[in-house]
C-alpha cells in the first residue's frame, strides 16, 4: 500500500496528453492575453511557464516551454524590429510626448507595412515573414531530435542519408489525388516547400496514389497548377506508385523479421479503439509469406485478408493495415497490382526512400509519429524527422470534397472554383493574389494550435497586397447619366488618372472625358442632410482627377418618377470654395458585368450540428451572389488579361473573370475597401 502510494506521489503511469498541454496552456495564456498584447515579446515568459507547471505537474518541461512558446508566437505573430530592439538605459526623464502618442505605438503602426514589404519592394515570401519563428533541426541531426528512436544502425543510415542529400533539406508535399488543393492545404504547401527554399533545400511534389478508387486526373493536373500558383517549382513529381514494388518488398521483409502478418478480420470488426487482438496475430511467418503471395496473385477476395503490423498507434489503435485487396485498376500502373498500401505504410518508406530530411505534417499524425519511426527502424531504414503543425480551418466555410460536390449537384455553386468557396482555384478565380495567401499563412505561423480563423482575416492580408499591386480604375456599378450643358469646348477630351496615387513612380493613364459622364446612383440625392457630402441640388461636388466641380441644374424623371438624367454645369475646381467630396465617373465606357460575393454560409460552423441541426445545406445564404449586368468601366482595362486585378476607386478591389469575352468583360469583387463606415 506504501509502495502504491509513493508510486502515485511521483506520477508514476501518469500520462498527459498533448491535449491536455495545449489546454492548459491556453488557459494561462488567455488568462495573460492583455499583458502579452501590451507588451509582447518583453512579457515575463518565466511567469506564465510556471503557472503552466502548477496545472501540469507531470508534464515534460520541455514539452510544455514548447507549447507556450508556440501560443504565444500565434498570438503576437513573428517578431518585429521594435520587439527585437534592446531597452535603452534612460539617464533621465524626456519630455512627454503628446497625449496617447507612444513610441510603441508609433512602432505597431510601421510593422505592418514592414512585415509584408521587403527592402527592395517586394511581398515578402512566407519564411521571409516566418524567420527564425520556424525552428527545426539541422540535416543530419535527426538524432537530436525529441522522440527520435536511436538504433544501433542509425548512425551509419544517417552518414548515408548526407551523402545522398548533400546536407540540404529535403521536404516533400504528399497530397493524395482526389480533390481539389483548399486554404488548410496552401498553409501545407508554404511549410514544406516555404521552409526547403529558404534553407537552400529542396522539395518535392509527391503525389500519394495508393488509393485507385478514389483518383482522377484532373486532380493530378490541378493540384500541380495551384502549387506553381502559389509561387513554388517542384524539386521533382513522383508518386507513391512509383515505389510500389520496393514498398511491396517491404512488407515482405516486415514479415519475415516477425513485425507483420495476414489477417482475416473483417474491416467492421477493426473499427474504433480496443479492438480484440487478431486470432491470425501469432500465425506462423511462411504461412502469412504464402498468403500474401496469394493476395497478390488474386487469389484472394476483395475483403477477405489484409497485411497488419504488429505496432500501436499513440492514440492506442492496435495493428494498424499495411495492405490490403482492392480488384480496381490504377491510373499509372493498371492491372500490375491488386494489393496497395496503405497510408500507414506508405508514408514513412517513401519519406525514407527519397531522404526526406524534415516530414511535415499537420497535427492529428502526431498519434502515428511513433508508428513512423518503429516502421522504419524495424526495416533497419534511415529514418526522417516527422514535424507537426496545427491545421488551418476557416469559418463560413467547408472543404470537403464530398460536401462542395453536394453544393455543386444542387446547384448551390457553379463548380470547384466558385469564388464563394475557399479552394485554391475559387480564391484564384476570386482574385486572390497568391502573395497574399502566402502572407496569411505566415502571420498564422507555426503553432501546433488547431486554428479556425474569421475569414476577414485573409481578406485583410489581400487587401494590404492588392493595395500595393492592383492599379486603380474608375467604374461605375450602378450608373446614373450626367450631362454637363456648359462643358468647355477647350477641353483636351481626356484627363490623366495615376495609377497608384500614392506612388507617382508607377505611372498613370488617360481615360476620355465629354459631355456625358455617368456616375453611381447612389451619389446623388434628391434631399440630402447636414452629414451627405456628395451631389445634391443644393450641393456640389467634385470630379475625381478632373479637376471640375458639377451643380446639379435639372433632374430629369421618367413616367414612374425614377431618376434617369441630371442636367449639370460646372466651373474649374480652382474658381471657387473647394467641395466637400469628390465622386468616381466613367465617361465613353466600357459595359461590363460585375459580381458580388458575401459569404456562403450564415453560420461560423456550417458543418456543426449543433449549429446547423438540418446540415450545412440548409445554411447556404442563397443571396451571396449579386449580378450587376450594367455596370460601366474606364477604357484602361480593355486589354485586361484573365486574373488580372484593378482598384475600382471608392468600390473595391476587382479581378478580371475567365468568362469574359472580347465583347463583354466580367469582372468579379475580390475584397472591399476598408472605409469609414460612417462614411456619408
Amino acid at each position: 500500500m506504501c509502495v502504491a502510494a509513493f508510486e502515485q506521489a511521483c506520477g508514476v503511469g501518469v500520462v498527459v496528453t498533448p491535449e491536455e498541454i495545449e489546454a492548459a496552456v491556453e488557459s494561462v495564456v488567455k488568462k495573460h492575453k492583455a499583458e502579452l498584447l501590451e507588451k509582447r515579446y518583453k512579457a515575463n515568459v518565466g511567469a506564465l511557464l510556471s503557472e503552466a507547471k502548477v496545472l501540469l505537474t507531470w508534464a515534460d518541461g520541455k514539452t510544455i516551454k514548447n507549447e507556450v512558446d508556440m501560443q504565444i508566437l500565434d498570438l503576437l505573430g513573428p517578431k518585429t524590429e521594435a520587439d527585437l530592439e534592446k531597452p535603452v538605459k534612460q539617464k533621465g526623464a524626456k519630455p512627454a510626448k503628446k497625449v496617447g502618442e507612444s513610441q510603441e505605438t508609433t512602432a505597431r503602426q510601421a510593422v505592418t507595412v514592414d512585415n509584408l514589404i521587403a527592402a527592395d519592394g517586394h511581398v515578402k515570401s512566407f519564411m521571409e515573414v516566418m524567420g527564425d519563428a520556424v525552428k527545426f533541426h539541422k540535416p543530419g541531426e535527426n538524432y537530436k531530435t525529441d522522440g527520435f528512436v536511436i538504433t544501433p544502425n542509425t548512425m551509419d543510415l544517417l552518414k548515408q542519408h548526407m551523402k545522398e542529400v548533400g546536407g540540404k533539406v529535403h521536404t516533400r508535399f504528399p497530397p493524395e489525388p482526389n480533390g481539389i488543393l483548399h486554404i488548410g492545404h496552401a498553409k501545407a504547401i508554404n511549410f514544406n516547400f516555404g521552409y526547403a527554399k529558404a534553407m537552400g533545400g529542396n522539395c518535392y511534389l509527391r503525389y500519394d496514389d495508393t488509393n485507385p478508387e478514389k483518383e482522377e486526373e484532373k486532380f493530378f493536373l490541378a493540384i500541380r497548377e495551384m502549387v506553381e500558383w502559389l509561387g513554388y517549382k517542384p524539386f521533382k513529381v513522383t508518386h507513391a506508385s512509383d515505389n510500389f514494388e520496393r514498398l511491396y518488398q517491404c512488407a515482405v521483409e516486415l514479415i519475415k523479421r516477425g513485425h507483420g502478418y495476414v489477417c482475416h478480420q473483417k474491416a467492421d470488426e477493426l473499427k474504433g479503439f480496443n479492438v480484440p487482438d487478431s486470432p491470425w496475430r501469432d500465425r506462423p511467418i511462411e504461412e502469412s509469406l504464402q498468403l500474401f503471395e496469394d493476395m497478390k496473385k488474386g487469389k484472394i477476395a476483395e475483403g477477405e485478408a489484409t497485411v497488419r503490423m504488429k505496432t500501436t498507434l499513440e492514440e492506442g489503435k492496435k495493428d494498424p493495415v499495411a495492405y490490403r485487396i482492392k480488384f480496381t485498376a490504377h491510373h499509372r500502373t493498371g492491372d500490375k497490382w491488386c494489393i496497395y498500401p496503405t497510408y500507414d505504410f506508405t508514408h514513412c518508406l517513401c519519406d525514407s526512400i527519397e531522404n526526406i530530411t524534415h516530414s511535415l505534417c499537420t497535427k492529428e499524425f502526431q498519434t502515428r509519429r511513433s508508428s513512423y519511426y518503429w516502421l522504419c527502424n524495424v526495416l533497419d531504414m534511415y529514418c526522417p524527422v516527422q514535424w507537426e503543425y496545427g491545421r488551418l480551418n476557416l469559418h463560413y466555410a467547408v472543404v470537403s470534397k464530398r460536401k462542395i460536390g453536394k453544393l455543386i449537384t444542387e446547384g448551390l455553386v457553379r463548380n470547384w472554383d466558385d469564388p464563394r468557396l475557399f479552394t485554391l482555384t475559387a480564391l484564384r478565380r476570386r482574385g486572390f493574389p497568391p502573395e497574399a495567401i502566402n502572407y496569411f499563412c505566415a502571420k498564422v505561423g507555426v503553432t501546433m494550435a488547431q486554428t479556425a480563423l474569421d475569414p476577414s482575416m485573409l481578406e485583410a492580408c489581400v487587401r494590404d497586397v492588392l493595395n500595393l499591386q492592383a492599379p486603380r480604375v474608375m467604374a461605375v456599378l450602378d450608373p446614373l447619366k450626367v450631362v454637363i450643358q456648359n462643358f468647355p469646348a477647350t477641353h483636351p477630351g481626356e484627363v490623366t488618372v495615376p495609377n497608384f496615387p500614392a506612388d507617382e513612380s508607377k505611372g498613370s493613364h488617360k481615360v476620355p472625358i465629354t459631355s456625358t459622364i455617368y456616375i453611381e446612383r447612389a451619389d446623388f440625392r434628391e434631399e440630402a442632410d447636414k452629414n451627405y457630402k456628395r451631389l445634391a441640388p443644393n450641393q456640389s461636388v467634385g470630379l475625381r482627377h478632373a479637376g471640375i466641380v458639377i451643380t446639379v441644374d435639372k433632374v430629369v424623371k421618367d413616367g414612374q418618377g425614377q431618376i434617369t438624367e441630371l442636367v449639370v454645369k460646372c466651373n474649374d475646381a480652382t474658381d471657387g470654395p473647394k467641395p466637400k467630396a469628390f465622386i468616381h465617373w466613367v465617361s465613353e465606357p466600357l459595359h461590363c458585368e460585375v459580381r458580388l460575393y458575401e459569404t456562403l454560409f450564415f453560420h461560423k460552423n456550417p458543418e456543426d450540428p449543433s449549429e446547423v441541426p438540418g446540415g450545412f445545406v440548409t445554411d447556404v445564404n442563397r443571396d451571396s451572389l449579386t449580378v450587376l449586368r450594367n455596370a460601366l468601366v474606364d477604357t484602361s482595362v480593355s486589354k485586361a488579361k484573365v486574373y488580372d486585378k484593378f482598384q475600382f476607386e471608392r468600390n473595391g478591389f476587382f479581378s478580371l473573370d475567365p468568362d469574359s469575352s472580347a465583347d463583354r468583360l466580367v469582372f468579379n469583387r475580390t475584397v472591399t475597401l476598408k472605409e469609414d463606415p460612417n462614411k456619408n
